[in-house]
């Protein structure tokens, strides 16, 4: 499966376009990673706790839509663009992933 944010894709012809596939995940930071990054926010520095979770996160929304292509018969993902959301005031985020499933010519 080819997943890319570009409409095309070097030595690829698109044969037909399927339809918009997404992918989304929602995910809450707990307690303990929002203290650490409380003080990385005062001290400088990366919080590793916050990137996991983000990294953690646009990976599940990837592969869901990934899945959501293959089940629709495609052998591409073309044009994808993610999202990042705070939900509320608790921490929650959530991440889509979204873009247009193709079948190349042969």
């Amino acid at each position: 499966m080819i997943v890319t944010t570009t409409s095309t894709v070097d030595g690829h012809e698109v044969a037909e376009y399927i339809r918009i596939v997404s992918g989304e995940t929602v995910v809450g930071i707990n307690m303990f990673k929002d203290i650490g990054a409380g003080i990385r926010n005062i001290v400088g520095g990366r919080s590793a706790g916050y990137e996991g979770e983000v990294i953690n996160a646009r990976e599940a929304a990837l592969g869901e839509m990934v899945q959501r292509a293959i089940e629709l018969g495609a052998e591409g993902v073309l044009g994808v663009d993610m999202s990042y959301e705070n939900l509320g005031q608790g921490g929650m985020m959530m991440v889509c992933a979204t873009g247009t499933a193709v079948r190349f010519k042969n």
